[in-house]
């Protein structure tokens, strides 16, 4: 193959996304429907496909034919493909962008463009608001509230990214520059679920400024000096780089960290001793206190190191002064997953090959949970789960050192009930219920199906609880001290979903589940084998909530988490 200007396992992130936007325009131009859904399981696959396309023959990926092969060679050789070019002049930026407001579909988007000149976001909202699409067939009442409120959310979301999406920008920056020491700070490191614009933090010559402003992911420099300088991406957000003093790399980390907050509390310890705390370090005086690393500025403050995923001015100020900060749970920790797909139904990768990740991951035991028939898009059958489960037992031979869990994904339904009666529930070592359709319920509603749930006893974990999708799909709406004290009566686990455009639970429900005596799992929800790596977003979840490994159930032996689902099997 020949050089490719786009490289590395970016590279498949980068082709999969040009190939969902071809998709998506293509469809908004009228192409066929079956042609648009092929290249979203192209693009999916793509995605999900564990080794660079760089570097592979990209036709080795499942469901790439030699037309999309050809569109993803050009696209790596520079960066785009021709249909593609062709489409993103036929349509608006404009009327791109309104198809992403949730609930508005390609065909209407077209319609509000070729009838009313609507382009953009701003042009819906005034469109709505102004009685202009009053009476327009299609768009009643109800359907114009939903679009208003998708326009909101849609503008809320477009200022934030996603912790994958800022965690993959930092990581990609911090592999493209030269370096003596070079690291992440702010929110990022906080494990907050949603970032606003990266930190970046370096031990390195004034010469690397200049290498950051000439990288292909810059597309505008916004202030350039020879400490800092800040660039737009070409993803849009915005990423700070500041070269820092050797001897002030812990005072700098730690202060760049933040929280606001927690920074302010803690600069008020050091003023009542007569000292000083900045991003150079911890002075009393002229004298150096401490300042190369965050562990010497804490304990010299008479308190313990606060890592950063807590440190958001929620009591673990008082906690550290105390010495009670509880020993947080750590991606180590975790003994398996209990969340995960195959081909069989939405994932993309064959039964064998996750189970083979699995393992590679030094895990004790891997849950295979697909999805249970209800979700009828995944077309499952009780034949089809019994037959994976003889395959999943030939496979436990090949690998003694991990135990195999058959297990499901199961729909919650409206009124609370699951896809299988008990009789076959039984059989699986362990089930995942979670919600799927009926996102709008009543909060009463809402809440009575999720403890239907709890109450079944072949339901050990609610997956994603509130099923929201960060940009797209606000939370559900339930009483969650009632949920959650239901789980607790019942133990039934709550889910921490990995994947980081859920993230849910987010950490405050977190806290609140724990405060009620409830476990959790932390999973990755895993379709294709690189999303098994999701799992240290869920931990920097756990983490912001305070859990120990004793919270979370997928850090225990084998023998005490059968004994929590109730299976001696």
């Amino acid at each position: 193959m020949r050089a490719s200007r786009v490289r590395g396992m970016r590279a498949n992130e980068e082709a999969a996304s040009a190939l969902q936007e071809y998709a998506e325009l293509f469809a908004l131009c009228g192409g066929d429907a079956f042609r648009v859904r092929s290249y979203q399981k192209a693009a999916k696959a793509i995605a999900g496909f564990p080794e660079d396309i760089s570097v592979t023959d990209v036709r080795s990926v499942p469901g790439v034919g030699e037309a999309i092969a050809k569109k993803m060679e050009e696209f790596l050789q520079r960066g785009s493909f021709r249909q593609l070019d062709d489409l993103r002049g036929r349509v608006p930026e404009g009327v791109r962008r309104l198809t992403r407001v949730p609930s508005l579909g390609p065909k209407t988007a077209i319609m509000l463009f070729e009838d009313y000149g609507i382009d953009s976001t701003d042009a819906l909202r005034e469109a709505i608001e102004g009685g202009r699409l009053k009476g327009v067939k299609g768009l009643g009442p109800k359907t114009l509230a939903n679009l208003l409120k998708g326009v909101e959310q849609l503008e809320q979301s477009g200022r934030r990214v996603h912790i994958g999406v800022a965690m993959a920008l930092a990581e990609q920056v911090m592999g493209s520059l030269s370096a003596e020491r070079i690291a992440y700070a702010g929110s990022l490191r906080r494990m907050k679920d949603t970032i606003g614009d990266i930190d970046i933090l370096a031990v390195a010559p004034e010469s690397i400024m200049e290498e950051f402003r000439a990288q292909p992911y810059v597309a505008e420099v916004i202030a350039a000096g020879d400490k800092k300088t800040s660039v737009r991406t070409t993803s849009g957000v915005q990423v700070d780089l500041r070269r820092i003093p050797a001897g002030s790399w812990g005072a700098a980390l730690q202060y760049f960290t933040g929280s606001k907050e927690h920074n302010v509390a803690i600069r008020e310890m050091a003023v009542k001793k007569g000292w000083k705390l900045s991003e150079y370090g911890l002075f009393e005086g002229e004298r150096v206190i401490a300042a190369e690393s965050e562990e010497d500025i804490y304990h010299a403050l008479g308190m313990q190191y606060v890592p950063p995923p807590m440190r958001e001015d929620g009591g673990e100020v008082k906690a550290a002064l105390r010495g009670e900060l509880p020993a947080l749970v750590e991606l180590a920790d975790l003994k398996g997953d209990l969340h995960t797909h195959t081909d069989l139904t939405d994932g993309i990768a064959p039964l064998e090959d996750m189970v083979a990740a699995g393992h590679a991951r030094g895990y004790a035991y891997y849950a295979v949970t697909d999805h249970a028939p209800d979700l009828s898009m995944q077309r499952m059958t009780l034949d089809k789960a019994l037959e994976q489960r003889e395959r999943l037992a030939r496979l436990q031979e090949k690998y003694p050192d991990m135990r195999l869990l058959h297990g499901s994904e199961l729909n919650i339904a409206p009124d609370g009930s699951v896809d299988w009666p008990g009789e076959v529930l039984r059989d699986f070592d362990m089930c995942v219920a979670s919600v799927h359709s009926h996102f709008s319920m009543s909060r009463d509603e809402m809440t009575r199906r999720f403890i239907t749930a709890c109450e079944n006893p072949y339901v050990d974990v609610i997956g994603h609880p509130t099923t929201r999708k960060i940009g797209k799909r606000e939370p559900v709406d339930a009483d969650w001290d009632a949920v959650f004290r239901a789980a607790a009566r019942t133990g039934t686990a709550m889910e921490i979903d990995s994947y980081p455009d859920r993230s849910d639970l987010p950490s405050d429900l977190v806290r609140l589940a724990k405060h009620h005596g409830v476990k959790f799992s932390i999973d990755s929800d895993s379709h294709a084998i690189p999303h098994l790596a999701h799992q240290r977003f869920g931990v920097g979840i756990a983490q912001r909530a305070w859990l120990t490994p004793d919270d979370v159930i997928n850090t225990w032996p084998l023998e005490r988490l059968l004994a929590f689902f109730g299976r001696s099997r």
